[in-house]
């Protein structure tokens, strides 16, 4: 069916992934240091994991909201833009900080930002291509905005160990450069969305049946996927001075290259066999890399986890966000993934709580078997009711 909707085209895809490269840029030069950070203003285990939940959690209780406001209105660009610029000026408070109160609060706080924008950037990206191609665009989104990962990433780690640069200032540059961002959000094009009137319902009693139950498997795998900030963390305890801070950095780039590298092919390979396949991979996996991270002792073990873990979200992120734009219905899709992203998310406060719990008081082992075990559950759940979803494949 022909529309007026830029559906044959990539270039809002291209705009909103340069928005992200730009974004990420800025975020992730924060990212790798904010546990070094926490921990340098007094914050615990569990305050670290406090931290990355709440984080996860603000984000997504505002999705479900901005997707359905979207929705209703059938605009999208003014999500998009408030949320990018709400992230800028937390980030720069964040740098300011002088306690962990401080900083857990504006560190939360600067991910209303990606709550505000997440759903309506996500459904321009749905609206923009077709079915078929809806998995190679959401991968070349999330290549994109990890490639931004490993160039913010990279200039973190150059400033603090060539440049000597202290992680407050670092801090405060990510919060300018994240300024940048905001310009090619300018030139993307505002879909046609027809608005409806249909009232929120957190529920989810609008969504269909299978969406339902692929939200349910999201939301159990979610539980164990707790904060990076712990894996982080676990390979900081393998150096000392100054290269307990460079050393986890450089292992956290080798996540994000790995993530970038294969979430294009990911995407592609879920157009072509589906989508299921390509998420069950990617929970499984992620039950082995936890279960190794338990034991991990050596460099060596770390290089191939964070590798693993990398892969593991370029098989699971844009693959589940495309899987949410198969199920839902055409005037609702910013309204289902934001309901997605809200599911997943409130199950990362208690996620990362009670691997901070764990962390604490018995050990990093308990922390990585909790994950992997959940991981397993989420496995074994959705093969159950995988003849659901198999019906889903490009239509």
């Amino acid at each position: 069916m022909t529309d007026n909707k830029p559906k044959k085209s990539f270039i809002n895809v291209i705009l909103l992934s340069a928005v992200s490269f730009l974004n990420d840029l800025s975020s992730e030069m924060i990212m790798p240091i904010l546990p070094m950070f926490l921990e340098s203003l007094g914050a615990t285990g569990l305050i670290v994991g406090l931290t990355g939940g709440l984080r996860d959690s603000i984000e997504s209780i505002l999705k479900v909201f901005c997707g359905y406001w979207s929705d209703k209105t059938g605009k999208r660009k003014i999500f998009v833009y408030s949320g990018y610029g709400v992230s800028v000026v937390f980030k720069l408070l964040l740098g300011l900080s002088r306690t962990w109160h401080a900083a857990l609060a504006f560190a939360s706080a600067e991910r209303i930002g990606k709550g505000l924008r997440t759903a309506a950037r996500d459904a321009i990206i749905a609206e923009s291509i077709t079915n078929n191609n809806r998995g190679k665009g959401f991968g070349i989104h999330r290549g994109l905005d990890t490639a931004g990962a490993i160039l913010g990433s990279s200039v973190s780690f150059v400033l603090l160990w060539f440049a000597g640069m202290e992680i407050r200032t670092i801090i405060i540059v990510a919060g300018v450069v994240g300024l940048f961002a905001l310009i090619p959000i300018r030139f993307v094009k505002e879909p046609s969305v027809e608005k409806h009137n249909k009232s929120l319902k957190i529920s989810l009693a609008i969504l269909p049946a299978p969406l339902k139950l692929f939200i349910l498997v999201s939301g159990i795998f979610a539980l164990g996927n707790f904060s990076y900030m712990f894996f982080v963390m676990h390979a900081q305890q393998l150096f000392t001075g100054k290269s307990s801070i460079a050393a986890p950095i450089l292992l956290y780039i080798l996540y994000n290259i790995f993530y970038s590298v294969f979430s294009v092919p990911f995407g592609s390979i879920s157009d072509r066999i589906g989508r299921p396949p390509v998420i069950i991979f990617g929970f499984a996996l992620f039950a082995a890399v936890s279960f190794g991270f338990a034991f991990a002792d050596s460099l060596w073990l770390f290089i191939i986890l964070f590798a693993l873990y990398g892969v593991v979200f370029a098989a699971v992120d844009g693959t589940q966000r495309a899987l949410v734009s198969d199920l839902a219905a055409a005037n609702l899709k910013a309204t289902a993934l934001g309901t997605f992203h809200t599911v997943t998310g409130l199950a990362a406060l208690p996620a990362s709580l009670i691997a901070g719990f764990l962390w604490q008081r018995f050990s990093p082992a308990a922390t990585f078997a909790f994950g992997g075990t959940m991981a397993i559950i989420a496995v074994v759940v959705f093969l159950i009711f995988h003849r659901y979803f198999a019906a889903v494949k490009n239509s």
